[in-house]
């Protein structure tokens, strides 16, 4: 995977054969594409910890494309809808292309892989061995017959995104492609901003796309709870209406986010209200909370489909990490008091919340708002159900407390609405004892990966500064 220590250069790629060996060619389905060098600079703020390479790229310039026969689908009259999930190789994105492949979208993969760099610049790894991309569309293949196509690429490289919509022409697009770490976005002034050019000026180049080559395209983003921070109200699902002065508006829900992540996730909501209210777009935005859990129906099917689980202070998540800590025996890490509620979701719920927005669009102009979790939780509950399902499999679970390195308020209100994804239908997969005990067994069954210097958390909101930061080991 030396590939992953330079700029990935953007390609296009299909997958056809249904061998398991992977057998690239530059071009989309049976059509070839002339390949011209671009100068790209959108990823060298990531490169300050590794000798710099000659920056490279690769624009697809699309000709007429052959069409391949559809997928078998409920209604054969119908057409398959084509859907074109950026971020595609990440933990919700991996999980939600194969779930939409199964259910018989067209599905195309659109990412710069560069989730896998950031494992390389800090020294980390996903608790379980993840195959490449590759690998993982040609098994997908070889098990279904169903083909995921692969574009390779920066979406903040506005070139390459247009001949990606021109090429697959999705009648949705599922926006994943963000930096998705609050911790990463603190670690020093490059990071900072890094996540912020990387996430509001790649939506906004989506948004642009859309615009230019797809009218009628659904937009549906992944948005986040922590744009909404933890005010002393009842948290609504995106709008808010307010009476003041004896007038009454409906306007949306204020802001309060706790790091430069979060806060390029508020900024991608003002663009894309805006572009729904100047140019009509149709766009879904699900503010997501905490997700857990590692397993799907699809990504069970072969090893070679698994998922990402990461376990660090960087990219792991409130409950995978304590799992994880549980099964080697470290002490859970409670921050501060522990009181920080959240919204919590079971990764199959992802899944299942983005094909009901894709499956029930917003209208032309609208800017829908779903708040998508199923539960709450403080980290207090959390570490509580962890010790106690810990116990009956016989390990010996203890917690910690650790000096919060964030700024938040660790005894708080929290009541956040959720309402509008169970009406369209979300059966959602509670937080069992046996989803627990799932979830420990597998930690247990790779505990061998875990480093566990990775556990403990290195990065403090008030400590970030200029100098970059580094992590390595």
């Amino acid at each position: 995977m030396a590939h992953l220590l330079s700029p990935p250069c953007p390609s296009v790629i299909s997958l056809s054969s249904s061998k398991n060996s992977f057998k690239p060619s530059f071009g989309l389905k049976q059509n070839f594409f002339n390949l011209q060098v671009l100068s790209r600079s959108s990823l060298k703020g990531l490169l300050f910890l590794e000798k710099k390479p000659r920056s490279c790229g690769f624009r697809a310039a699309s000709v007429p494309i052959s069409q391949q026969a559809p997928p078998e689908t409920s209604d054969s009259s119908s057409k398959p809808k084509r859907v074109m999930v950026i971020g595609g190789d990440g933990y919700c994105g991996w999980a939600t292309a194969l779930h939409l492949s199964k259910k018989n979208y067209q599905v195309a993969i659109v990412d710069n892989l560069v989730r896998r760099l950031f494992d390389h610049q800090l020294g980390l790894e996903s608790l379980t061995p993840i195959a490449s991309i590759h690998d993982r569309i040609s098994r997908w293949k070889a098990l279904t017959g169903k083909t995921i196509e692969l574009y390779v690429g920066d979406i903040c490289d506005f070139e390459f995104l247009a001949e990606s919509f021109k090429s697959f022409q999705p009648d949705s697009v599922v926006h994943f492609g963000e930096q998705r770490s609050a911790p990463y976005s603190m670690i020093d002034r490059s990071r900072a901003v890094f996540t912020q050019h990387n996430n509001v000026i790649g939506t906004l180049n989506v948004l642009f796309a859309i615009k230019e080559f797809g009218e009628e395209c659904h937009l549906v983003k992944l948005g986040t709870m922590g744009e909404y921070g933890t005010p002393n109200i009842d948290i609504e699902e995106g709008y808010i209406t307010i009476t003041h002065n004896g007038r009454t508006d409906t306007l949306p829900y204020p802001k309060q986010a706790s790091s430069f992540y979060h806060l390029s996730k508020v900024h991608d909501s003002h663009n894309i209200a805006f572009t729904c209210k100047a140019w009509g777009i149709r766009a879904t935005d699900l503010n997501q909370g905490v997700v857990y859990g590692v397993k799907t129906d699809e990504t069970e099917m072969h090893e070679e489909l698994r998922n990402r689980l990461d376990y660090d202070a960087v990219f792991g998540t409130a409950l995978n990490r304590f799992c994880v800590q549980a099964a080697v025996g470290h002490p859970l890490t409670v921050y501060g008091k522990g009181g920080q509620t959240r919204g919590y979701l079971d990764i199959r719920d992802t899944v299942q919340c983005v094909e009901l927005a894709i499956a029930n669009p917003a209208k032309a102009g609208e800017f829908r708002v779903f708040n998508q979790f199923t539960e709450q939780f403080s980290v207090n509950e959390l570490a509580s159900l962890v010790t106690k399902a810990g116990s009956k499999l016989g390990l010996d679970v203890t917690k910690m407390t650790v000096p919060n390195p964030r700024v938040e308020a660790e005894e708080h209100y929290y009541n956040a609405k959720h309402t509008k994804l169970m009406e369209l239908g979300l059966e959602p997969h509670y937080l069992s004892e046996s989803l627990l005990d799932s979830l420990l067994n597998f930690a247990v069954q790779f505990r061998d990966r875990v480093d566990t210097k990775q556990i403990m958390p290195s990065v403090s909101w008030k400590k970030i500064g200029v100098k970059t930061k580094s992590m390595g080991v």
